[in-house]
């Protein structure tokens, strides 16, 4: 996400400053964040700003296929998309939510075992804990 301005034209969204800090907070974390971590951290500047609003963008953001999404303890959080539209999978950390893309997809072995049928989709996530958080939970 090098240049804000030209992806958000491109995704067809105005580049306003509140969008850029959307995307620029979520760049940062490397990790999928609640609309309501989204929404807090906005809060700090802009104390008038509508939940609905951060809520709409994101949605909005992921439909331009600028942030992925994931459904966590029943509950949509958002990331960067760090693939565009490519197809990839992720490790997500259940203690800090760090999130590690995988490099293959094991779709591969269910096609196999379907001939004659076609996959039209899926969402493959593994749920555990990083290292980081294995060596925390070590030392209490």
């Amino acid at each position: 996400m090098e240049n804000w301005q030209d992806k958000l034209k491109a995704a067809g969204f105005k580049a306003t400053s509140k969008r850029q800090e959307i995307l620029s907070f979520l760049q940062g974390e490397n990790r999928y964040l609640s609309p309501l971590e989204v929404y807090q951290y906005l809060q700090k500047n802009h104390p008038g700003l509508s939940y609905d609003t951060v809520y709409r963008n994101l949605r909005e953001f992921e439909e331009a296929h600028l942030l992925e999404v994931t459904d966590f303890a029943g509950e949509k959080r958002y990331r960067i998309n760090c693939g565009g539209h490519q197809h990839h999978h992720h490790f997500i950390c259940t203690q800090c939510g760090r999130t590690i893309p995988l490099k293959m997809c094991p779709m591969d072995v269910f096609q196999e075992q379907l001939p004659g049928c076609v996959i039209s989709g899926h969402r493959f996530e593994i749920y555990g804990l990083c290292e980081n958080c294995l060596k925390q939970n070590e030392k209490h």
